[in-house]
């Protein structure tokens, strides 16, 4: 018989809690790293949460799961793993508490624990169909508009002034997002290098949300990690890196050349008696036909075809696949550079890049088939020998030349991590600058309260002002404008648990808006979880937190108003004032900023990653409740094992303890 095991609301709580206390060590500004050794004595250093909750080692399926949906929408949105368990954590505990609390009134449950699993449950649905209905509106009009909006079409520094306020809150958003993954000391620098890779991936005839997009599709094309060398050595140089030798002399000219791309082997073609047959430098077909060893021919046929690359003006080959020793002797003799063995990502890469048709018949070579290259030359990254190729065609899609990332760290494990972080980097951006698509005619159940401080109606707000939309119906569906970025250190939760206590207080007394004041006010506390967590080493500094955050809604001022203060350098916002500037002397209106204005140390997070986060964990909730029996079987589990393998630490980091 299998075994069975039956779960409690309690065994939920504690497998959790134990996820908990191992990304507690490393969450928040304050937090450390954790080091995890194997037993071959490999070591793994790492502030990621991924990383550190996908390379443990875990026993039981449930804590499998848990980590597979922190995995799933980390890989999503590149951010928010470690809060994902520490919200998670929280909310079961209010959940456990409530349905401890509350009587059971129902006749059919038999044990305490049941009566409390079925309340437990009814309150996941309850949180999750309020967040579903209502969370978008509350977001939208009682955070949003204490944010501001980036716009990521100015990402190019060339067309910025010398100090352009939006590159500097670029910068500074990029930053905050390094420093809670990788060292303090290297985050402004990796932040820059970000910045300063995103300017060269802009298509002049697309939007900056398609240059995110390919370079998130591509990345694993366009980095390479060098070990051995410090951190500051990471660089971007021009074109693609292929991460190949050559198979064949280089010659290196400095004139352009041309490259084909074979995705099969070339196949020489021999005809016999009105039939085409094709064979490989080493094939020999007897009996059937009585065909006899037909090297000579088969020589003859690919001489054909380097003859027909030559006629092209072609001197490079890149191939899928391993070509025969006739291919590379003939090539080497007619002095053609050939690469083998190239990646799939890489080639695909390349074909977009230059702009051509990879072939996969050698006797249909084709003029579109032919790339024309800047250069094509050995490049030496660390101790090992690569191929480094530029494009010429290229700068006519580019407002800058495309180029690639070498990422450079003391040992194996740190240059992965940093690929990891930049890549997550990326993701984080395309959430935060994701199109929100607009109904109109979408409403809510009921009207939301709104703020004292934010009129809804006038000219306060206009396009581009906050990233709320304006609402002028008290109805309409409200929407999170793309790049709204708020102040962090606990402001969006703050603020959000401020939203959740009023809208508890505008219900009635009737029962569905009961349950609705109840699930709102659980998740209200949740929330607090994570700034007393950003605070622990100072619950005075959370108080004081807290309460400078709500003064701002009392001030009818923005938060970003008090965290930015005089410097030495001269900035213009396009932005305008949100509330009655006569009441807020520190308000910005467009092109009337403060001179030397920097934004202090707090940092900004993205308002979309943060919802999207809050959607994430109540979904959790709701299936980890669902469950009430595990049936272990040995083929699933090894199973779900591998798809976690896949996306931890090289070679089998769920083998690694802490």
């Amino acid at each position: 018989m299998l075994p069975l095991e039956h779960l409690h609301l309690k065994q939920v709580l504690q497998i959790v809690g134990s996820l908990e206390a191992v990304i507690l060590r490393s969450f928040g500004p304050e937090g450390g790293q954790v080091l995890f050794t194997r037993d071959t004595g490999q070591a793994m250093l790492s502030r990621s949460g991924t990383r550190i909750l996908t390379a443990l080692k875990l026993d039981h399926p449930l804590a499998r799961m848990v980590v597979e949906c922190v995995w799933k929408h980390s890989a999503v949105t590149g951010d928010g793993s470690k809060t994902f368990i520490l919200l998670l954590a929280s909310l079961l505990r209010m959940i456990h508490l409530t349905a401890s609390k509350e009587p059971n009134l129902s006749q059919s449950y038999n044990t305490k624990e049941a009566a409390e699993a079925a309340t437990a449950r009814n309150l996941a649905d309850k949180l999750l169909a309020f967040a579903l209905t209502e969370l978008d509106d509350l977001i939208a009009v009682y955070v949003a508009p204490y944010g501001f909006c980036i716009s990521l079409e100015e990402f190019i520094p060339k067309t910025q002034p010398p100090h352009c306020t939006n590159c500097q809150f670029v910068q500074t958003f990029l930053s905050s997002f390094f420093q809670v993954r990788l060292s303090h000391v290297h985050s402004g620098f990796i932040s820059d290098l970000t910045y300063e890779l995103l300017s060269h991936w802009k298509f002049k005839n697309g939007s900056s949300y398609i240059s995110l997009q390919f370079l998130d599709d591509n990345f694993s094309a366009l980095h390479t990690p060098v070990s051995g060398f410090p951190v500051n050595c990471s660089r971007l140089i021009e074109g693609q890196v292929i991460h190949r030798d050559f198979a064949t002399a280089c010659k290196i000219t400095k004139q352009p050349v041309k490259a084909v791309v074979f995705t099969e082997c070339l196949h020489p073609k021999v005809l016999v008696q009105g039939h085409v047959l094709e064979l490989d430098s080493t094939e020999e077909v007897t009996q059937e036909r009585s065909i006899v060893h037909f090297s000579s021919r088969m020589e003859r046929s690919l001489e054909c075809i380097i003859a027909k690359l030559q006629s092209f003006g072609v001197s490079v080959l890149l191939s899928s696949v391993k070509q025969s020793a006739a291919v590379l002797a003939l090539a080497t003799q007619a002095e053609m550079c050939l690469v083998e063995c190239v990646s799939e990502d890489e080639l695909s890469l390349f074909a977009k890049l230059s702009d051509i048709t990879p072939v996969s018949d050698c006797w249909n070579i084709q003029p579109e088939h032919v790339a024309t290259l800047g250069f094509c030359r050995p490049i030496l990254l660390g101790a090992h020998r690569y191929v480094h190729v530029a494009f010429c065609d290229s700068e006519e899609n580019f407002v800058a030349k495309p180029c690639s990332l070498v990422i450079c760290a003391p040992g194996e494990g740190q240059t992965d991590q940093y690929a990891c972080a930049f890549q997550d980097a990326i993701r984080m951006l395309l959430t935060t600058w994701e199109p929100e698509p607009i109904s109109e005619n979408t409403t809510s159940k009921r009207p939301l309260q709104m703020p004292k401080s934010i009129s809804l109606h006038g000219d306060n707000l206009t396009n581009g002002t906050l990233c709320g939309s304006s609402c002028t119906l008290p109805f309409q569906k409200r929407v999170i404008e793309p790049g709204c970025v708020i102040p962090a250190g606990g402001t969006f939760e703050f603020l959000l648990h401020h939203a959740l206590f009023q809208y508890a207080h505008g219900c009635s007394a009737s029962d569905d808006t009961k349950i609705g004041m109840q699930v709102s006010q659980l998740l209200a506390n949740a929330l607090l979880s994570v700034p007393r967590q950003i605070y622990s080493h100072s619950s005075k500094l959370f108080l004081e937190t807290q309460t400078r955050v709500m003064s701002f809604i009392s001030n009818q001022s923005q938060p970003v108003n008090l965290v930015l203060k005089q410097a030495h350098n001269t900035g213009s916002m396009q932005t305008e004032c949100p509330v009655d500037c006569k009441r807020s002397s520190n308000c910005f209106q467009k092109d009337n900023v403060p001179s030397n204005t920097l934004l202090l140390d707090l940092g900004l997070e993205s308002v979309s990653c943060k919802h999207k986060l809050l959607l994430a964990v109540l979904q959790c909730v709701t299936c980890l409740l669902r469950i009430d029996t595990v049936l272990h079987i040995h083929t699933a589990i090894n199973a779900q094992s591998s798809r976690l393998k896949r996306s931890s630490w090289k070679d089998a980091e769920d083998e690694a303890e802490p």
